[in-house]
């Protein structure tokens, strides 16, 4: 089933907990101040243990909603890689992933409430149905109550819906799209966005007109329950300020979408 749309009611998330000793990617204090939702890293594909429960800590001291953020096992490559893993092998990773997460956040004061996997899983399961599959095979297995945050039209999507999960669709502020609604492809030109106010002006007219330029010119049409600033982008803080500015102004009230 999916998670009621709430009109121009609008969350904003942000990839958390992915930093660690040599390799800080984001300024989680900083963004959980302005996000209203936080996916946070398992583990698997960045951040370490203490990293994660000082991410969940702030979190739940802000009322931040907090996701699970699962991926490929890929440390080396940010989970931003796709990888060659059985099914039965991933989904028992992403099992143990989302089982590790749930009492960290118990512990930490707060709890998971919606799924949404990182990076090149992310990708993968967007056109890939057996990989979909895995993924919402892995959440039913840990919690079936848990809804799953993803692209719209994604085969990732439709396999929770069919499985009988919640879902959410989210949109990207800091990267590009396909005439498609696909993301452009990471290392093509117009796949990451750095302009602030390009950014802003564009988020405000997703949620206000339910439209946003693709690459192409296109006026893609999108509706989205979720706004997502990626934590590790150059300038995130700087851009989620603008971007919740901009739907402020535009009288657009900001809330999760999984309280």
């Amino acid at each position: 089933m999916a998670v009621a749309h709430r009109g121009a009611v609008i969350d904003l998330n942000s990839d958390l907990g992915e930093n660690a000793p040599g390799r800080v990617v984001s300024d989680d204090e900083a963004m959980l101040d302005v996000v209203t939702s936080a996916n946070v890293s398992c583990g698997a594909h960045a951040g370490t243990a203490d990293g994660i429960r000082s991410t969940l800590a702030a979190a739940a001291r802000r009322g931040v909603v907090v996701g699970a953020h699962p991926g490929y096992r890929d440390l080396e490559g940010f989970g931003r890689r796709s990888l060659d893993v059985d099914a039965a092998a991933l989904q028992a990773d992403l099992e143990g992933q989302l089982a590790d997460l749930v009492p960290m956040a118990g512990a930490a004061g707060t709890r998971v409430r919606y799924v949404k996997p990182h990076g090149a899983l992310y990708n993968d399961a967007v056109a890939d149905a057996s990989r979909a599959r895995t993924v919402v095979a892995a959440v039913r297995a840990v919690d079936p109550t848990l809804p799953v945050l993803g692209l719209p039209g994604s085969a990732l999507l439709d396999a929770a819906q069919r499985a009988g999960l919640g879902t959410a669709t989210e949109a990207f502020a800091d990267r590009g799209y396909l005439a498609s609604g696909a993301l452009v492809p990471r290392g093509q030109p117009g796949a990451v966005l750095h302009g602030v106010d390009e950014v802003a002006r564009r988020m405000a007219r997703l949620v206000r007109d339910g439209q946003v330029a693709a690459v192409d010119g296109t006026a893609l049409r999108l509706r989205a329950d979720s706004i997502c600033v990626h934590g590790d982008s150059p300038g995130a803080v700087a851009m989620a300020v603008a971007v919740r500015r901009a739907l402020e102004a535009e009288g657009i009230p900001l809330a999760p979408f999984a309280p």
